[in-house]
């Protein structure tokens, strides 16, 4: 493979990618970075932020910018870089989630970006990788984001 690859430490050591996704509150994606298989996620979160493809509004004391991450980002570097980028972090710790109750009927908070991998996935030239070029494999990642955006405008 080519770029942006490395040993996937799930499947026999195997070369895989990484895409590290960021969405908005329906799940419709918004930027994405690309790593090899054994990069942690938080490693990632800074050129996912960058990875941002619009111009986004100032955020304001009365309308907040909420960046929501699981116990994989729990380190100091990701909430360095919630505050510069001026987000209000929600994070769970580690072990706060075993701990945590969940009330009857309600959600998880993870859906949205679960929902955006898997229709990401869906397009078979991004779920098995055959780029070797990473920077193709970025452009047919991008073009995936469009059409998904596209579909969520539609009626219906």
């Amino acid at each position: 493979m080519g770029g942006k690859t490395g040993p996937n430490p799930t499947d026999r050591g195997k070369r895989g990618a990484k895409r590290s996704v960021l969405t908005d509150g329906r799940g419709t994606p918004i930027g994405v970075a690309l790593a090899g298989a054994n990069c942690n996620d938080h490693l990632l979160m800074r050129d996912t932020l960058d990875g941002l493809g619009a111009e986004r509004p100032r955020p304001t004391r009365r309308h907040k910018q909420h960046l929501c991450l699981d116990k994989g980002y729990d380190y100091a570097e990701p909430r360095r870089l919630a505050a510069t980028f001026g987000f209000t972090l929600h994070l769970r710790t580690r072990g706060e989630e075993a701990k945590a109750k969940r009330r009857r009927g309600a959600k998880a908070r993870r859906w949205v970006v679960e929902a955006a991998h898997s229709w990401t996935n869906r397009f078979r030239d991004l779920q098995i990788r055959w780029c070797k070029k990473s920077e193709n494999y970025l452009a047919l990642t991008h073009f995936a984001f469009g059409i998904i955006a596209w579909r969520q405008c539609l009626p219906g």
